[in-house]
């Protein structure tokens, strides 16, 4: 509601030119998502962001607010510790999936089937240490186990070929296959290829060395890395 309202004050702004109301409009949406503006009292927080705007105007008010919520220490300590959740509906998760669509990044172990086509046709979200897997090593808890950051939207049938086997065990196995110009898990077949796409999707190269004993090790760096991909989102829009 708030973007649209936003939307027609600008266009109404002369100081404003046409061409960049887009701009602010995606930059505004997805700073009050990352940083919750409206989720407390929203009629109020609204009704005080639009008085702000009338008496400072857009540009200063922005900027404003971008220098006081989205400060270096937000993006390295704050995100990640945001993206410390287990709620397939948290906005930091949907603004990390928008960042990928954004940037028409390529899915895990696809090459040619883009993340947004997986959201569009509902492809599976992978759990990364897969959940049978984790909760046969003792780590039980829903709320553990399914944390965003151990999600990835994967192909259904690469989702069943991987099964519950532990990450150090099929990530090698891809890496291992590609050496050799094949691939076991969807159709990358390059070994460089295949480690670019895990970075694109977040994913930390050590996870080849890695049980179920490193996953807390595993969810911090991921989370770093998402924190890292929704930065560069949000600053090339």
């Amino acid at each position: 509601d708030f973007a649209y309202t936003l939307y027609l004050l600008l266009n109404a702004d002369p100081n404003i030119e046409k061409t960049q109301v887009k701009h602010y409009v995606l930059k505004w949406y997805v700073l009050t998502t990352l940083t919750s503006r409206y989720i407390s009292s929203p009629e109020s927080a609204m009704d005080f962001d639009i008085k702000r705007i009338r008496e400072k105007g857009f540009i200063n008010f922005f900027q404003e607010i971008e220098s006081a919520e989205l400060a270096d220490n937000f993006w390295d300590v704050q995100l990640p510790q945001r993206l410390e959740s287990a709620s397939i509906s948290s906005p930091y998760f949907n603004v990390f999936l928008a960042a990928q669509v954004f940037f028409v990044y390529i899915s895990l172990f696809c090459n040619g089937i883009k993340v947004s086509d997986l959201i569009d046709v509902i492809g599976d979200i992978h759990h990364i240490f897969p959940r049978k897997y984790l909760i046969k090593n003792e780590i039980k808890e829903r709320n553990k186990y399914n944390q965003i950051a151990n999600f990835t939207y994967l192909d259904p049938q690469i989702n069943k070929a991987i099964g519950d086997d532990a990450p150090c065990i099929y990530f090698k196995e891809a890496l291992d296959a590609t050496s050799k110009t094949k691939a076991l898990y969807g159709n990358i077949t390059n070994q460089e290829d295949l480690v670019i796409n895990m970075a694109l999707n977040g994913i930390p190269e050590d996870i080849v060395n890695w049980d179920y004993n490193f996953y807390d090790e595993f969810l911090t760096k991921r989370r770093n890395n998402m924190a890292k991909k929704i930065r560069s989102y949000y600053e090339t829009l």
